[in-house]
């Protein structure tokens, strides 16, 4: 019996209904305008706008953790066989450390050819503001222990992500062992991920008053003097930012899956915008998780990838935490040896786990490194603060790109990739849909049984 693709749903007219969100995306590009020109000309009033940006990144980290446990529930839920689940993590994980360990390489290449920071000069107003990151950093086994929620339901509403991944991960494979008696649970959670996507849709709207908020704010507090004068550092880090991205990430994804990244970050454009306008990449967790599964790629291995990257998949970080390092080296006269830079970097790619997505985390985990490898360092911190808000741009859009990349190169690996649908979603011809955020599934007619002639044996 063939099933026919349901058609997509039309207006009362017999016209398909009109995508409107296309203005939402241009409000927020004339927002960015905006907020830079008043940070320019009144940086006093648009500090004191910071709020507005604060309080939309606030409405879309509501919206992480019951997106993430409902992906993952019914992604895990409805496969069969649990290696399949451990098969997908076991991958992503090794390539999350492949992909990490690469861009640590690049960051320390770059950086000591450009030997960043030299010539600096330290103040004690400059060295206080160092001191003072430190105090956001944990240690490892802060982290490790933070994983385990303190309730089952604390886990929907603590605000990490990580602590949603390992619930979501345990209920779904206890409805999966259920089998048959678990689909009513499954039907319920499926309605649930829709009323989610439904309440994140309307708050997308609020993004231009977020972005114009966030933008002013910050160019009011940096101004343009801390730019120019960190000016090597910034476009060192988004030039090695860029070349990961477009080099290394590019070469990947071509080779394994035959897709160019430029066509894959077409796709992600309003992503990448929304990321560019509020600093933290955990402002497009929902919307990535939503436009993979339409580009064809499983519940599964998006429900597994897609979390556990944000945690573990921190390519722009790990640039970052790189450039930073040798920069206050540079800057206070005492340069890491190649033994230090590799010990202090590998100390920091584990304890900035779990720091994806959280503006000014970057700089916290830098600190809590310096502190307790190299302490005489840690007032350098105070150097880059100024330009951070610049940097975690490029952290968080290198990061989600890493993030996309990894779920589609994962997804053709373990089989659970649609080929066909990836290139037809691509190409434009199945656009996604955003007032829902999911696709519309049609269950086909069951079959009735046509009735016998009478005396007709089975």
């Amino acid at each position: 019996m063939s099933v026919t693709t349901p058609a997509p749903r039309r207006a009362a007219g017999g016209t398909p209904p009109r995508n409107r969100t296309h203005y939402l995306y241009a409000a927020v590009l004339v927002a960015v305008g905006l907020g830079i020109l008043v940070g320019l000309v009144a940086p006093d009033l648009a500090v004191q706008l910071k709020p507005l940006g604060t309080a939309f990144v606030a409405l879309i980290k509501m919206m992480i953790q019951p997106v993430i446990f409902c992906t993952i529930v019914l992604g895990v839920g409805s496969v069969r066989s649990a290696a399949r689940v451990g098969k997908v993590g076991g991958l992503a994980l090794a390539y999350f450390l492949a992909m990490s360990t690469v861009a640590l390489a690049i960051g320390l290449v770059v950086g000591n050819v450009l030997h960043p920071g030299s010539g600096l000069h330290l103040t004690d107003e400059v060295a206080s503001a160092g001191a003072a990151q430190a105090e956001g950093a944990g240690t490892t086994t802060d982290f490790l222990l933070g994983i385990i929620p303190t309730s089952l339901f604390s886990a929907l509403t603590s605000g990490e992500v990580l602590e949603t991944l390992l619930v979501a991960l345990l209920v779904g494979f206890a409805v999966q062992a259920m089998g048959r008696t678990g689909e009513p649970v499954l039907r319920g959670i499926e309605s649930l991920q829709r009323v989610v996507f439904r309440v994140l849709s309307m708050v997308m709207w609020a993004a231009p008053v977020g972005a114009f908020g966030a933008m002013a704010a910050v160019v009011g507090e940096t101004g343009v003097d801390a730019l120019k004068s960190l000016a090597v550092l910034m476009i060192g880090f988004y030039v090695t930012c860029a070349l990961f991205v477009f080099v290394v990430l590019g070469t990947v994804l071509k080779v394994v899956t035959g897709v160019n990244v430029f066509s894959l970050f077409k796709y992600l454009g309003r992503e990448f915008l929304l990321i560019l306008s509020t600093s933290s990449s955990e402002s497009a967790l929902p919307r990535l998780i939503a436009k993979m599964e339409h580009a064809g790629v499983d519940k599964p291995t998006v429900g597994v990838v897609v979390p556990t990257g944000y945690s573990f998949n921190l390519d722009g970080t790990a640039i970052y935490l790189t450039m930073a390092s040798l920069f206050i080296a540079s800057a206070l006269g005492d340069p890491l040896s190649i033994g230090e830079q590799v010990s202090l970097l590998l100390f920091m790619m584990v304890a900035s786990k779990g720091a994806a997505g959280v503006t000014g985390a970057g700089m916290a985990t830098l600190a809590g490194g310096l502190a307790s490898h190299r302490p005489e360092l840690l007032d350098g911190v105070g150097l880059i603060v100024g330009i951070d808000r610049f940097m975690s741009e490029a952290r968080a859009l290198t990061n989600f790109a890493g993030n996309s990349v990894a779920t589609v190169v994962i997804a053709q690996w373990t089989g659970g990739l649609d080929r066909a649908r990836l290139d037809r979603v691509l190409a434009g011809e199945l656009p996604f849909d955003e007032t829902t955020m999911l696709d519309e599934v049609v269950e086909p007619a069951p079959a009735v049984e046509q009735p016998r002639p009478v005396g007709q044996h089975v």
